[in-house]
Formats: C-alpha cells, structure tokens, sequence
C-alpha cells in the first residue's frame, strides 16, 4: 500500500544526502485484462503494480531512478544510487524543479476514479467480452470469424512529493472494450473493429452496441476495390483525423522544439492553419480520459488555446523544455514512474465545426472518405507526411465502394492550411481527438 509518509520520508533521505532539489512519484496500478474468442476465454491477465521514481538534483546534476521495493533498506539504498548517477552527470542550467509558487495550490477532484471497478469481478468482464464479440457474431451471416474481444480495466492512484513543498495525490480509473469481427465474401475477407473507453464503467457504451458497430464496419469493407493515382479532395472520419492530430501533437511538444526536430519551431503567432481550425489542450474537465489535477511536475493543469482560428497561440511545454526555449511551462509535464518528465497532452482536441458529417461527404464531387490509417510515415521536420489508407471512394456526394490498398501523401503545413470543412461530431473516446475534417487536395497513390 503506498502513502504520503514514504513520499515524506524519501524526500527527507534525499536531503540529508545533500541533494539541492528532488521529486518523486508514487505510483499503484490494478490492472485486469480479459480477452476472449469465438466464446472461448483466451487470456486473463492481472497485475497489481507498486512503482517509486526518484529524481535528484546535485546542482544542476540530475538523474531518475526508479523502483518497485518500498522496504526501508531499498528506497535507503535507491537514494544512495540515484545521487552518485546524479554527480555523474553533465550540468544542464535548464535542469531543476518549477517554482514552488507555481505548484498546485488546490487539489480540485475532477470525477476521474470509479468505486464501482472495485466490485468489477473477472466474470464480469468476461460475460461482457463474450457479449460484444455475439454481437458482432451475430448481427449478418458473412460474420464468419473474430480477431477476439477484450475488456480491460484499470485503477490507479497517484501520489506525487517535491522538496519545493508541494504533496498532492489523486486517483483515477479508465475501462475499455473492443471487438474485432472478420466478414468474408466472394471477393475476400476484411477486418476491423470498434471500441469504447472511459473513465466510468457506466459511460462505456453497451456490450451489444460495440458488436454491432463494429460488425457495420467490418462489413461496409467487403467487395474492396483498388483505384488509380490521383489528386483528390481527402475527408478524414473522427478516428483518422484523431491520428493526424496526434501526429501534428507531436510537433508542439517542447522535445521537438528545442532539439529543431518540428515543423511548427518559431511560428507562434503565425497562421499555421486554416481559420476553421481551433485546438485545445485542457486537463481540467471532469471525468475526461486526459484530466488530471496537476502534472508531472506539481503544476496545476489547465486550459492552452494551441491553434486559434488558424493561428498557433502556445506549445505544449515542461518546466524543463519551457527553460530550453525561454518560455513558461504549460503545465503538461507528463512523468512515468521509471522517467523524467516529458511534455505531453493532456486532453487534447480540435474544436467541433458547424458540418454534420454527411454535409461534408455531400460538398465531395469525387474523392476519398478514409476510416484506416496504416503504417507511420511522417517527418516532423519536414512535415512530410505518407500513410497507408483503407475507406470509401465519395462520388457525386455519395459513399460509393470501400477502397483499399492505396497510400495518401501531403506535407502536413499545405494539409493544415488546406482543411476547408470541420464536422460537429467531436467525441472524446480517447485523451487526443477530433471530428471529421475534409482538406481541399491530397495525392492519392493507388495502381
């Protein structure tokens, strides 16, 4: 059982070593996967994870050690360890704790933890596993086969201590479960899937209704057809656009910036995107996948307009990567137990447009709806970007055969400035997401 008294205590050992600063987070994980096919239990796994990391600081020395023995003698001996690493080390004068003037003063409860995942048994999980995948089994008969279905659960608590004087703890859970049906006709088979995750074992959408949109869109796949070369307009569901926002999230994080490795390095104030585009990263909103009280580092979260009509407004920063590029952190500190803290989102998402989604499809005389984005080929440099691409061919408005086997290429800067409609049908299913988008022109690699 973890608790602020070994924060307290590792801290104070921490001192008498005579380290200048340190910070550590305590970290209790109880995790419980369940996965099944056709019917039959395939996998359980279970894991009750303890996990203490270390960070020192020796004038502007640092290093993070971690581990998972809470004896006396080990967090003594940890102590110990990280503080010879630490005077190893080169002096970095962007190294150190924030302020404690800027830690958390408030530890606001942001309903991110469900007493009900205490009572949630392995049978449970596994009935609605099961559930999901008859469903999907069910609902046409060219449903032939399953890839399996999972139910997972987690419950956490968070405690986090810094010789700055800042305590603070908070608790959360997160629930999911997928299905992934195979249909097969004539012309082959295909595959694909659906999900759902959430913070509370009642938001989660029903066992039944995962199945069945997972079978619609395993099934919309079948009769695939390849198309040839050409430029076309490109409209991105709200999964796909999710994975190119999270590619372009990448690109704001202070790593990125200070190391020169981002297309977006000096175009704060700079129209980066088109005017429809608004983004925000906001870690405060209650009972969000992203939230969380305060970050890696002790500062609160908060709300960061990124992208205002079009215009880059802020980065995603840490304290440390804040000191690199001369500016204030963003309170997106984001610290594994076994890590330094990085600069990450928390809830991050593009702003909901006035377009129901089948408006956006309509505005297409000929182009790509694309639900499937495969492979990774994008250089944040650059912004070059090329990913392999499974949907639809629109015609005069219309979503008319799926398509598949075909690659779509830009350059994510012209991609940004090329987004002409932004749909209403924002979900937050997952901590980084956004609507459907439609940009003007794409190229479209096919036979």
């Amino acid at each position: 059982m973890i608790s602020r008294q070994i924060v307290e205590e590792v801290l104070q050992e921490a001192k008498r070593k005579g380290a200048t600063e340190a910070d550590l987070v305590l970290t209790e994980n109880e995790l419980v996967a369940t996965q099944v096919r056709l019917g039959e239990t395939e996998t359980l796994r279970s894991a009750k994870e303890v996990r203490l990391g270390l960070r020192l600081f020796f004038d502007k020395r640092s290093a993070t050690s971690s581990t998972s023995d809470l004896s006396t003698e080990s967090l003594a001996r940890l102590v110990e360890d990280t503080a010879v690493l630490a005077k190893a080390i080169a002096r970095d004068e962007c190294s150190g704790l924030p302020p404690t003037e800027e830690c958390a003063k408030n530890i606001p409860d942001l309903n991110l933890y469900d007493s009900d995942g205490e009572t949630l048994t392995v049978k449970d999980q596994l009935d609605r596993a099961k559930a999901a995948e008859t469903a999907a089994l069910s609902s046409d008969s060219r449903i032939t086969n399953s890839e399996g279905a999972e139910f997972a659960s987690n419950l956490y608590r968070i405690i986090y201590g810094s010789s700055q004087g800042f305590l603070g703890e908070y608790r959360g859970s997160t629930f999911s479960l997928a299905v992934s049906p195979i249909a097969s006709s004539e012309d082959g088979m295909q595959r694909d899937h659906w999900y759902s995750r959430a913070r509370h074992l009642g938001a989660l959408e029903s066992p039944e209704a995962v199945g069945k949109r997972a079978a619609e869109r395993t099934l919309r796949r079948l009769g695939a057809r390849k198309i040839k070369t050409q430029e076309v307009p490109v409209v991105f569901d709200p999964e796909t656009a999710t994975n190119l926002l999270r590619i372009i999230c990448g690109a704001l994080c202070g790593p990125a910036l200070y190391r020169g490795a981002s297309f977006l390095v000096g175009k704060l104030g700079e129209r980066i995107a088109a005017e429809t585009v608004s983004v925000y990263d906001d870690g405060t909103l209650p009972g969000y996948l992203g939230s969380k009280p305060f970050d890696g580092e002790g500062l609160p979260t908060r709300r960061n307009t990124i992208v205002e009509n079009g215009v880059l407004r802020s980065y995603l920063l840490d304290s440390y990567s804040a000191r690199k590029l001369g500016m204030k952190p963003t309170g997106n500190a984001s610290r594994g137990a076994g890590d330094s803290p990085t600069a990450w989102p928390t809830n991050f998402y593009l702003q909901s447009g006035p377009h129901e989604p089948t408006e956006i499809i309509r505005s297409v005389d000929a182009g790509l709806y694309v639900t499937e984005l495969i492979g990774f080929g994008v250089n944040l440099v650059t912004g070059d970007y090329s990913q392999g691409a499974v949907g639809f061919w629109i015609e005069k408005g219309e979503l008319t055969y799926p398509v598949h086997e075909i690659t779509i290429a830009g350059n994510l800067k012209e991609m940004l400035l090329g987004i002409e409609m932004v749909g209403n049908d924002l979900s937050f299913r997952q901590s980084v997401v956004a609507p459907t988008v439609k940009l003007r022109r794409m190229t479209v690699a096919g036979h």
